[in-house]
């Protein structure tokens, strides 16, 4: 890369070949880590080559990208012209990402949900934790739908707008589902009570919860790949200033705010604010829509799934050529996977009948497919049984926004003469996802078998987080018997809320090495024209989990209630054991890490020689030309 970077030239024209510069892993966006970020000059390349997440923006073999760079000989109208760009860039730039600062908001409002449910509405800790936990696994379930509908029908600005509009509409129903809201209308009290909150309080809470789900999900999906379509420039001084942005305006503005809503203690305004944000925002997001670039929907990955699964149903009593070759394949294309013999089922789409001729059955997609892309079907099929094992880590991450929340409401939360927000264990969480996740990143790029040990090393940070939260709820529950608060569930528990820090570390290095393990084993296993639909069913074989949470919590009760015995999940914190379900939880996630080793055994992984070779041969001088 340094090799471009110090290049004595004005203008560099490099001659790309599309198929190879998609297959290079370190340019492959995979959703949860930008790839083309490492220096301007390549944040300049794929904006020139219009390559998006993925996204071929033209069809012809090869692509002309054009490199300018600074240089004490531009002209001065050269330099004017890029100044007058630069701001524009970055008026979208901050526009965009107020949308970003009010979703931080609204998920700190939402990462205390647990608590109003408990507190206000008195449910019981598994009705709470199950509705709280229903919540994000929509979140993390919904966008495989709503990419499905970017890429085919909407496009990224249009699902911006209307996911905004989905919270806005969310979060205010929210607001007007507390009591004070509506008391006069409803005719009810105005207090925090079960007996304040009627039905259509109710009506309203579960109406804002799903409105919320589909803004959050649809932001996930839109929001990023919308902002780097914005940019097109590759002055590495624009990118150090615009990093300057992003760390004080992304990340401290949203943090202070966050901070803030936690000392508002009514309901009603802790969910009201980040209402209004999310109006502001969005209306400050419509003041450039004129001029955001824009792109019309390039087509779905999933398409091609459900073209493979119709032809190959359409001709369940066709028989398999003798031979591969006599398969349907375009041998002129730029991208083509080899055969293989595996789910021989699928090869039936590709499958060229004797009845009629080659162009009629080429002018149909739905009934014939080539052997690329019955591949590429095969390639998700094969990664489904890894995909279950990630199920548990779901579970596991559950109890972050969940239990683990109910938890630190009712502790201490002094140290020495200043009292410390609940947010700041969300942050450290944070904080701990983030680090750990790089660090594994550059650890799994190593080795090839990087990415199958970090999937490995997330299923046992999941053990240890599981592990300590037993032990940490064992203690606590002592000394809630010690000082008599066994019956009073709104006592402050007289122990320090910082004794949950380490299983909120834990927590969130189990995400952030799970979620980088998986992003860079999906670069080197999965072609890239199916990587963006892969990153979102990884994703929502996560939220999947946190929806098991669910159930995990009512086998869990039922079992452990059975012969008389008390369940292990009372109507409050104090009177449950937390820690015997942890230590199931540790138990079970052993078990699914034994299980995704002898899966991972039995899966047959692509080897990632043959494509470090093309990536090199990219970079071969032939293709680079300097004018």
């Amino acid at each position: 890369m340094s090799t471009f970077v110090h290049m004595e030239a004005s203008l560099i024209v490099l001659k790309v070949d599309l198929p190879k510069w998609t297959s290079m892993p370190k340019f492959r966006s995979m959703g949860w880590q930008s790839r083309m970020s490492t220096s301007g000059v390549w944040t300049s390349m794929s904006s020139l080559i219009s390559y998006k997440g993925g996204r071929e923006e033209h069809d012809s073999i090869s692509k002309v990208a054009v490199l300018s760079f600074f240089l004490p000989n531009c002209s001065q109208s050269s330099s004017q012209s890029e100044i007058y760009s630069t701001h524009l860039e970055m008026l979208a730039f901050v526009q965009i990402n107020a949308l970003l600062w009010t979703d931080l908001l609204a998920a700190y409002a939402m990462w205390m949900t647990m608590a109003y449910l408990t507190d206000a509405w008195k449910l019981n800790l598994k009705h709470a934790a199950a509705i709280v936990n229903l919540f994000w696994g929509m979140v993390a379930i919904m966008p495989v739908g709503l990419q499905f509908v970017v890429d085919t029908f909407m496009g990224y600005y249009w699902m911006v707008l209307l996911s905004s509009f989905s919270y806005i509409a969310g979060l205010g129903f929210l607001s007007m589902s507390t009591p004070p809201d509506l008391a006069a209308a409803t005719a009810t009290c105005s207090a925090y009570d079960p007996e304040c909150i009627g039905q259509g309080q109710k009506i309203l809470f579960f109406t804002a919860f799903a409105l919320i789900a589909v803004g959050f999900s649809g932001h996930l999906v839109s929001v990023p790949q919308f902002m780097a379509d914005q940019d097109s420039h590759s002055n590495r001084r624009d990118s150090s200033l615009r990093h300057l942005v992003i760390s004080f305006m992304v990340i401290h503005v949203p943090i202070v705010g966050a901070f803030a809503i936690y000392y508002i203690k009514p309901w009603s305004m802790r969910y009201g604010i980040p209402a209004i944000c999310t109006l502001v925002a969005t209306l400050i997001f419509l003041t450039g829509s004129c001029s955001y670039r824009t792109y019309r929907p390039y087509g779905s990955p999933l398409t091609v799934l459900f073209r493979v699964f119709v032809a190959s149903a359409s001709k369940i009593f066709q028989k398999h050529p003798r031979d591969s070759s006599h398969l349907y394949e375009r041998r002129d294309d730029y991208y083509l996977i080899p055969h293989t013999r595996r789910l021989r089922c699928l090869d039936k789409a590709a499958i060229i009948l004797a009845t009629q001729p080659l162009q009629q059955q080429e002018n149909n997609s739905w009934r014939l497919c080539r052997v690329t892309e019955v591949e590429e079907t095969k390639s998700v099929l094969c990664m489904i049984p890894i995909c279950m094992t990630l199920i548990l880590i779901g579970v596991v991450s559950s109890i972050g926004t969940s239990f683990c929340i109910e938890q630190a409401t009712h502790m201490n939360h002094e140290v020495g003469r200043i009292t410390v927000p609940l947010p700041i264990l969300v942050w450290f969480y944070t904080l701990a996802k983030q680090l750990f996740g790089k660090l594994n990143f550059q650890i799994a790029e190593l080795t090839r078998y990087g990415p199958r040990i970090g999937i490995a090393v997330s299923m046992i940070f999941g053990i240890l987080c599981s592990i300590t939260a037993a032990k940490v709820e064992t203690r606590r529950l002592g000394v809630v018997k010690s000082h008599g608060l066994i019956n009073k569930p709104e006592e402050t528990v007289p122990m320090s809320m910082f004794w949950l820090l380490p299983q909120f570390l834990l927590l969130g290095g189990l995400e952030g090495i799970a979620e980088s393990s998986i992003d860079s084993f999906l670069v080197k296993q999965v072609p890239p024209s199916i990587d963006p639909c892969m990153v979102r069913f990884c994703v929502a074989f996560l939220g999947v989990g946190s929806i098991g949470g669910v159930l995990s919590v009512y086998v869990v009760g039922e079992i452990s209630g059975q012969g008389g015995k008390p369940s292990w999940f009372q109507d409050t914190l104090n009177k449950s054991r937390l820690d015997n379900y942890y230590w199931t939880l540790a138990a079970l996630s052993a078990a699914n890490l034994v299980l995704y080793v002898l899966v991972s055994f039995w899966y047959a992984y692509k080897d990632s020689r043959l494509e470090d070779y093309e990536t090199a041969e990219l970079f071969d001088e032939d293709h680079v030309q300097l004018i």
